[in-house]
């Protein structure tokens, strides 16, 4: 049924052979980690960019890494890519008990409390409610990870005008750091600074990765934009200068 998955699997196990490619058997779990994210990351991008044949191409790059990683392991017998399928199956239908049991929900949130509460059965080792935040993932990521598992015990601003004033709080605490030129503590209020701001992206249900990202792609084009209006190189430039070219970027429509 799948021939083409199962040529993948073996056209890298011949990769990896001795008589396969050099680079390939030369791999690691560690240093196959670069790959693994950005492949994930250029993934996302065609999913941004609603390009369904780009999406096609990278997720096969994804799947490529996990044959690679399932393979080193099955090398070390200690597992294989059935292994990773069998674990995968399996908790999916552990953790939908309203599909394949009788559990009865009547609400997206019922699903996800019933998810939340088959993972604690899960994971008995875990004693924090902080446990099973990835060390890895970007920190914006990571941030509202760790504000959303606070908030499901109950630790949550009252209301939003609390959560402004905590935010308008971090800038001043910066602002006096910076006075200062305490670079220690102005480092740690800038990450104070992120972190209310985060919890003001996830108060309105806001994905501030995913905001962030737009941002960045914004100011790139209107960066570009700026590049094409310029008269003369952007280094010579003035601060006044480059303000009126900016609000001009801004205005013109054609910088996609």
């Amino acid at each position: 049924m799948y021939k083409n998955l199962e040529e993948l699997i073996e056209i890298v196990r011949i990769l990896r052979s001795p008589n396969g490619c050099q680079w390939d058997r030369e791999q690691t779990h560690a240093s196959l980690k670069p790959n693994m994210l950005e492949e994930a990351h250029e993934a996302i991008d065609a999913i941004n960019e609603n390009d369904l044949k780009h999406l096609k191409e990278e997720l096969g790059d994804v799947l490529l890494q996990i044959v690679l990683h399932s393979q080193i392991a099955d090398e070390q017998k200690s597992f294989n890519i059935d292994d990773v399928a069998k674990g995968i199956k399996d908790k999916l239908i552990r953790r939908h008990p309203h599909v394949f049991g009788d559990v009865k929900v009547s609400s997206t949130k019922e699903i996800l409390d019933n998810w939340e509460e088959i993972k604690k059965e899960e994971k008995p080792h875990r004693n924090s409610v902080m446990d099973g935040v990835s060390k890895s993932q970007p920190a914006l990521m990571s941030a509202q990870k760790i504000s959303k598992k606070a908030v499901k015990v109950g630790f949550e601003w009252d209301c939003i005008e609390t959560l402004y004033e905590c935010v308008f709080s971090e800038f001043e605490e910066f602002k006096q750091a910076c006075a200062v030129k305490n670079s220690e503590e102005m480092e740690e209020e800038m990450g104070d600074i992120l972190f209310a701001v985060v919890n003001l992206a996830r108060w309105n249900k806001i994905d501030a990765e995913q905001a962030l990202l737009k941002a960045n792609k914004k100011f790139i084009k209107r960066f570009k934009q700026m590049e094409k209006l310029a008269t003369k190189p952007l280094e010579e430039y003035s601060f006044e200068e480059f303000d009126a070219l900016w609000k001009c970027a801004k205005k013109t429509n054609n910088y996609k």
